[in-house]
Order: C-alpha cells, then structure tokens, then sequence
C-alpha cells in the first residue's frame, strides 16, 4: 500500500457534517418561503467566470481577495466573490427572457481569499435578494422590509438594519471639496467598527485634514432620532442632494408601517464596493455585535452598465449564512436540525427484505421519513446505529408481526413500546409521538 494522503481541508475550508448541513438548509427553505411570498424568482449563475466579468468593478480590497487563474484553455477565469456582480452580467444576458422589474433570489457559495475570523470564511455561503429594472422608494422600500421579514421567518428577535445613502454622503464631502477622495473616506469610515474611532479619526485625517475628519466623523453619527438625523443629513449634503428625498421617504414608510424601530438612520453605513451608489444597509444582532453585519447591500444603478447599454437600476441584499448560523448556535437559537429520518425500519430477517421496505414506504406516504437498516444485525447494534443518527422511532416487526399483519412501534426516546399495531395505526401513533 502507498502512503497515506492526509486528509486534510484548506484553511478557511470546511466539511459540513449531516446534522449542520441540515441546519442550514433548513435556515435556506424558511428564507425561500419569504422570498416567494413577496415574488422573488430563483436563479442560479456558475462558479467560474471571465475574470474581465468579475473585476469588472470591485474595486479595492475585493480584487486582491478574487480567487483567480488561468484555465487549461489559457482563459484568465476567477471564481464568483459574490452573487451580485455575477447577476448584473445574468440580467445583461437574459434581458429579452425576462419581464422588468425583475425580482431574484439565490443562494449559493461564493469565495474570497481573505483573512479568516470568527463567523468569516474562505468559502462561504450567500443568499441575495435583488429587484433590478427600477428606481423607486418602493423597491428601495421592499428590499428593507424583506430583510426585516427574513430574519423574523429564522426565529430571531434584536435584529437592527442600519441604512443610509451613499449619494448624500458624496453630495457631503463635495461640499468639503473631497469628491476625488469619496472613494477613500468611505472606504475608511465603513472600517470604522473594526478599526475603532481614534483609528478612523488617524486615516481620516491623513486622507482630509484634521478639520474636515472632525466634520466626517460629525456626520457619520447617529443622533438621538431617526428624525434627527434625518435633518443633519439635509443640512450637511444640502436639501436638494441626490437621496435626501428618498431617505425621507423611506423614513415616513417605515413609520407609517409601524416597523420603524426594527431601522436605524445611521449615516456610518458606506458598504465599501465601489458600485453602490444609493441606499445602503448592514444588519446587526444587538446581543452579538461582535461578529458583524449579518446581512448587507444596496443601491447598484450602473452596475449592470458594465455588460449593457440598457439601464438597469438594481437594489439588493445579502445575507452571509454561515456567519448567521454562527451567530444562531452563539446565542443558543440554532433550532434542531436533523438529516436522519424519523424512522428506522430494523431488519430483523433478511428474508423479509420487500416487507421491510412496504413498512417504510407506508411511513414515507404518511409524511414521515423512513429508512430500512440494511442487514440484519442484533437489534443492539441496529438500535446504536439509529441512537448514533439521531433517529427517534423503530419499527420492529418479524415472521409473527407479518403473518398477524401487525408491527410494533418503539419510541427509542422514551423507551416506550406500542406493540399489535396495524400499519396505519402505526403510522397516526407515530406521528403523534413526533408532534
């Protein structure tokens, strides 16, 4: 025999067990579930692109994280860093298959290779939800309201979506005279979480001067109100400013929708890509700060301009789902998950084999997820296999059983036994005992 190949996975990779990779497709069906219900399609676009697709418009940082090479073709490909940029080169493809405004959701694994942290990854799964093909308060609106209805479908509670407006913060620091660094002070003030205040103040200041970093700083603050800082945005950007009208708007829609205190008006918010270029928002859970924005996007007007001549104007989100589901089993709300079935059918006779497989059928056409162990092997074995697999209920029948037309149920829990049953009194006594 050769040596050995260890084992062993990427940094920043990981295997996902059966129970965890139920966990989170379950978290991936109750978002469908929302999604649907406010008309968002699903999609899907490949892993690989053209780099030229990709880099199209990152910008900064993003470009060194793309994982990128040269194929056997010769073809300089780099794998998807996000599923916005891929969607903007979907729409421009498929713009004569598809009736604007369009809706769409997608989940699927993306890469960066970036520094890995707590809840952050290499290899990492994202769920956008985007409307492209309007710019409107009310796709603007929708998106928000979306994502507040998303994490309400996943059971968590202390969830605040912090917005703002990249076209009034630019309006601002024209005021300061800065339009050619706009790209810098947002890049730096959306650090502003990790790097701390005094560190923020250092950069801004080497970037603007020490009066107009006091003036940044000033206006990235939150006040005591929405309301408030509502009207020190008008102030600083001017009234007239491209977005001050829309923030307004959106502010009166989530009052008059009763669902205000789930936002905040932060004027922080920059999102440090290049292609938003209105309303943007992060998500963050008050009782785990710590670990960051769990979901994040905006406003993407030109980004499609990249592939088409057409205008699409976009507004979408992205929830990070790893990160979530980090932060679910941090607090102790990750739910049960299981990727075994309810069931196990014991084999008790090999020569029973089609009947062992009747039973699970029975329990399958009830609703209940029904598995036949293989062999049959001591029931001391067959009942460790289904404690090891998380499987609470055993069907236990033989010779006798089949003849009588009967099996007996075991509640592997409890241990609890419910002997003499018929297959469809089995199938309502299981049930019960699984509700």
């Amino acid at each position: 025999m050769g040596k050995l190949i260890e084992p062993k996975v990427l940094k920043g990779f990981r295997d996902f067990l059966p129970d965890r990779e139920a966990a989170r497709l379950s978290l991936v069906r109750k978002l469908e579930e929302v999604f649907r219900s406010y008309g968002f399609a699903p999609i899907d676009t490949p892993v690989l692109e053209y780099a030229e697709v990709l880099l199209g418009k990152g910008g900064g940082e993003t470009d060194k994280q793309v994982y990128r090479f040269t194929d056997h073709g010769g073809r300089d490909v780099a794998m998807r860093y996000d599923l916005t940029v891929p969607f903007a080169r979907f729409m421009a493809a498929h713009l004569g298959e598809l009736a604007l405004p369009f809706k769409r959701w997608h989940a699927a694994k993306v890469w960066r290779g970036e520094n890995t942290q707590r809840g952050r990854y290499r290899e990492f799964v994202q769920v956008d939800f985007d409307t492209v093909g309007t710019d409107s308060a009310s796709a603007d609106l929708e998106i928000l309201l979306l994502m507040r209805e998303s994490f309400l479908s996943l059971g968590l509670g202390g969830v605040k979506v912090h917005y703002a407006h990249r076209g009034v913060f630019n309006a601002f620091l024209s005021r300061l005279g800065l339009e050619e660094k706009t790209g810098e002070v947002l890049r730096t003030i959306d650090k502003e979480r990790k790097i701390g205040p005094e560190k923020t103040r250092e950069m801004l200041t080497e970037v603007a001067g020490a009066h107009n970093a006091g003036r940044i700083l000033e206006y990235a603050r939150v006040e005591g109100s929405a309301a408030l800082t509502q009207a020190k945005l008008g102030e600083a950007a001017g009234s007239d400013a491209l977005g001050v009208k829309r923030l307004g708007e959106i502010l009166t829609a989530l009052e008059d929708l009763g669902v205000a205190d789930t936002f905040v008006l932060d004027p922080s918010i920059t999102r440090g890509l290049d292609y938003y270029t209105g309303i943007v928002f992060e998500t963050f859970l008050d009782r785990l700060p710590g670990i960051g924005s769990v979901c994040s996007g905006g406003r993407y007007d030109d980004l499609a301009s990249l592939y088409t001549s057409q205008r699409l104007p976009g507004v979408g989100a992205s929830i990070g789902l790893d990160r979530l589901m980090a932060a679910m089993e941090e607090l102790g709300e990750a739910g049960q998950a299981t990727a075994g079935p309810s069931v196990l059918v014991l084999m008790l006779e090999e020569g029973l084999l089609a009947e062992y497989h009747r039973i699970a059928f029975a329990f399958r056409d009830a609703g209940i997820p029904a598995e036949v162990y293989p062999e049959s092997r001591k029931l001391a074995v067959q009942f460790a296999y289904a404690e090891k697999r998380g499987i609470p209920l055993a069907v236990i029948a033989g010779g006798d059983e089949r003849a009588k037309g009967v099996v007996n149920l075991k509640d592997l829990r409890s241990r609890e036994s419910f002997d003499g049953l018929s297959l469809e009194d089995a199938t309502a006594r299981a049930s019960a005992l699984l509700r």
